[in-house]
């Protein structure tokens, strides 16, 4: 079973749209069998499930605020939704469950700062310093041509660890997530701009370079 985790310390960055986006992806275009863990007690992932129609590909959800949730044996990839405010031995055991961690940052210094500190504190957890979870970092709700921006990219591509794609603020995620579904199952006139966002993300995610050795 693949695992796929979204991680950040820092509340507000946008994990709960990549999880869904992740989630409606393997399920839509993969055509994998899906569970979607939501660790955090706010319960946003757990809401999209809910308003997700029959006429989309099934995924499960979980509780994964209790440990003694367990996915569906059938279940091909999990995508865990992380709670905000984790370090110290909270953060290990959260990689202990993880292949692969992405890494929401958004384009403020507040941000940079957070992600900077949370990423170093990242790298020197068990199986992330011993190459057993790949990490990944992505610029989320972006507004390019614009000076943080350009901070923004300048900090991640410096970050030891891949920096794989960059998301554009757009109302179009707001609209998947009132109807329960991701942008690849969205029109494709209204989101060709995000779908080839997502190609790089997507195309990490299906290598090799995103499992473990």
């Amino acid at each position: 079973m693949r695992t796929i985790m979204v991680l950040n310390a820092k509340g507000g960055c946008g994990k709960t749209t990549l999880a869904t986006n992740i989630a409606s992806y393997f399920a839509f275009e993969e055509e994998k069998i899906v569970t979607l863990a939501d660790m955090d007690p706010q319960g946003s992932s757990s809401e999209w499930l809910k308003a997700r129609g029959e006429e989309w590909p099934e995924i499960h959800g979980l509780d994964g605020t209790k440990d003694t949730s367990k996915p569906p044996r059938e279940t091909e990839v999990l995508v865990l939704d992380a709670p905000a405010r984790v370090q110290g031995k909270e953060l290990t055991a959260l990689v202990r469950r993880a292949e692969t961690i992405i890494v929401p940052v958004l384009p403020s210094p507040i941000d940079m700062r957070a992600a900077a500190h949370f990423i170093k504190d990242l790298l020197v957890v068990g199986k992330v310093s011993r190459n057993q979870t790949k990490v990944a970092v992505i610029a989320n709700r972006v507004r390019e041509n614009t000076r943080v921006y350009d901070s923004l990219y300048s900090f991640l591509r410096a970050l030891k660890i891949p920096f794989i794609g960059t998301l554009r603020d757009t109302q179009n995620y707001i609209r998947a997530a009132e109807r329960g579904i991701g942008i690849y199952e969205m029109a494709p006139s209204q989101v060709y701009q995000d779908v080839e966002q997502w190609a790089s993300i997507v195309r990490w995610l299906r290598s090799k370079r995103s499992q473990a050795d």
